[in-house]
């Protein structure tokens, strides 16, 4: 195996790890992450879980709320906005999807903004497609841009394709590098050729959670693969959207499931909860 290839994140979140750490230690009060989180699905179960070790880990706090998959709109969105409304939370993550009863724009609506951590809120939204630095991206986005740079990859001028069109995930992705002079390219469901619009791309992220989806068929020679996809089978193993074996030898670089955006993501997640806890203490 050409480990060369592989782009890890461990080095970039070891450095961001690092200055939290030495941030937070120097605050009179932790900050505290919110998990939230309706239902049993595996692959919320394990975010929620490394996203509380994490922020432990870095010196913060951290408490999860669940509710049961039965809960209503209406009920959910009162006891999220209790938790929204809690001075003792400086942040919240949110684990989606939701089940297809509960309606995502009543619950984005109700969290502060200041608070939300993943760029989830209307406000939020609005600030990064206006490219307002106010605004959170989701920390998945942030994660990908971080570490393409961290690895000295070019953006400006290069041609991006993003399997995925998500408001928070995919479409504030492309904003994020549009500021970095990327020209971009978003696929979805109902792209026509898709193979053949990523394999024109330089730099190829996927975040459509469906296992394999990328094969060598959808990857150019020499292209950055950037796989955020978050799939987990009935015995608990973690892969990605792309077949990692299958193009290894083809690309330039490819980020592994677990191991490569996933650990910088949480980083990430634990800078904006840095960033929420100073905010509002000021």
């Amino acid at each position: 195996m050409e480990t060369n290839k592989i782009l890890k994140g461990a080095p970039l979140a070891a450095e961001i790890k690092e200055k939290l750490i030495a941030e937070a230690s120097a605050m009179d009060k932790k900050p505290m992450l919110a998990t939230v989180r309706i239902g049993e699905k595996p692959d919320s179960i394990a975010y929620e879980r490394n996203a509380v070790r994490r922020m432990k880990a870095y010196g913060m706090d951290a408490k999860s709320y669940v509710f049961p998959e039965s809960i209503t709109t209406e009920d959910f969105v009162r006891e999220f906005r209790a938790i929204s409304d809690d001075d003792d939370i400086d942040g919240i993550l949110l684990m989606r999807p939701f089940p297809e009863h509960i309606s995502e724009e009543e619950v984005y609506g109700t969290i502060d903004p200041m608070k939300d951590l993943d760029g989830i809120s209307p406000i939020n939204v609005a600030r990064v497609f206006s490219w307002d630095a106010r605004g959170y991206a989701a920390a998945i986005v942030e994660a990908i841009v971080r570490l393409l740079l961290h690895a000295g990859i070019e953006l400006k001028g290069k041609n991006v394709t993003i399997v995925g069109r998500s408001k928070v995930v995919g479409r504030a992705l492309a904003m994020m590098l549009l500021q970095h002079d990327a020209t971009v390219t978003i696929c979805h469901t109902k792209t026509i050729d898709m193979d053949r619009r990523c394999r024109e791309a330089d730099i190829l992220v996927t975040c459509a959670g469906q296992k394999d989806l990328i094969t060598a068929e959808y990857v150019k020679k020499d292209a950055v693969v950037i796989d955020v996809g978050f799939n987990v089978d009935e015995n608990g193993n973690i892969s990605g959207d792309a077949d990692f074996e299958g193009i290894l030898d083809k690309v330039k670089m490819i980020t592994p499931v677990p191991g490569g955006v996933g650990g910088v993501t949480t980083a990430i997640l634990a800078e904006h909860l840095l960033r929420a806890a100073k905010s509002r203490r000021k």
